[in-house]
């Protein structure tokens, strides 16, 4: 590997801790707090603001990643292009139908900013749709599909790399607060479901998934 393809990859590691680093801070209730406790009034606007910069600081790890990608480690061939973008198409899919089941302009924060919410808990109840009965975050498990099922180059399998470290990290960091938020409802969730990747000895009965909803609302 050259000296500049070695220092694109320190360089790239480093942007995505930072970026990580940045976004599980923000993300945490005592930083929440602490802004609640000196500017009260800038809360309806945490969310979407948190949205924004999350996106925006984004752009520049993709600019890292793709610019000169590097070289190339494997290639989906054959069957196996079939079947990894079936998977993704799937994975698309899966996310896509989620969206109904989640209160989007609560996650965006255009509830709290027309509602002038200064709370600093989420404000969606507890709600557990069909793919939650068999994995705890969809999402992440739908995005590593999507990430893995890719052509691979050197930096972008760096990439895949740290956003799958984050996404494990950063799943137990989120799981702590909603234990916080839901108690004993989600550790019993917690009990059930496995975190990242579905297992198929274990999720969640649909009769347990109602009374759980209950208990949790």
């Amino acid at each position: 590997m050259s000296d500049f393809d070695q220092s694109s990859m320190v360089w790239l590691a480093l942007a995505w801790l930072a970026y990580s680093a940045l976004h599980s801070a923000l993300a945490s209730l005592p930083a929440k707090r602490a802004l609640a406790a000196a500017f009260p009034h800038l809360m309806p606007f945490y969310r979407l603001a948190f949205n924004a910069q999350a996106v925006l600081l984004l752009l520049p790890l993709l600019w890292l990643t793709y610019r000169n990608p590097g070289a190339l480690l494997w290639r989906w061939q054959g069957v196996a292009f079939w079947f990894g973008n079936g998977l993704a198409l799937a994975a698309l899919g899966g996310f896509w139908h989620t969206l109904s089941s989640y209160d989007m302009k609560e996650f965006l924060g255009l509830r709290q900013w027309r509602g002038h919410v200064e709370r600093i808990e989420d404000q969606e109840h507890f709600h557990l749709s069909w793919y939650h009965r068999f994995v705890r975050h969809p999402w992440y498990f739908f995005g590593l599909v999507l990430l893995w099922t890719r052509d691979m180059y050197a930096l972008p399998l760096l990439s895949t790399v740290m956003i799958t470290l984050y996404f494990v990290i950063g799943s137990r960091l989120e799981e702590r607060k909603l234990l916080i938020y839901h108690g004993d409802t989600y550790r019993r969730y917690m009990a059930h479901v496995p975190g990242l990747f579905p297992l198929p000895w274990k999720f969640l009965g649909a009769e347990e998934k109602e009374r759980l909803s209950e208990k949790g609302n």
